[in-house]
């Protein structure tokens, strides 16, 4: 559910709120670099805004369905 593409928003719940894909494999070995909290925070706006410019277009959408 969490890494089902949302068709309003266009990006998945888990990736609007972490700001990347969700990992289904467990490897407790894998390293990853850790990244710098400025990075994400960039990178979790560029996704809300995304997310969010998806969501006033179907409002946008619905709002002319409605109208008419």
């Amino acid at each position: 559910m969490n890494n089902k593409v949302h068709l309003a928003t266009k990006v998945s719940p888990f990736i609007a709120n972490y700001g990347r894909e969700l990992r289904m494999e467990m490897d407790i070995r894998r390293k990853e670099k850790v990244e710098k909290a400025i990075e994400f925070v960039k990178r979790m706006r560029k996704v809300q805004e995304k997310a969010g410019a998806a969501l006033r277009k179907a409002q946008e959408e619905m709002k002319q369905q409605v109208d008419k």
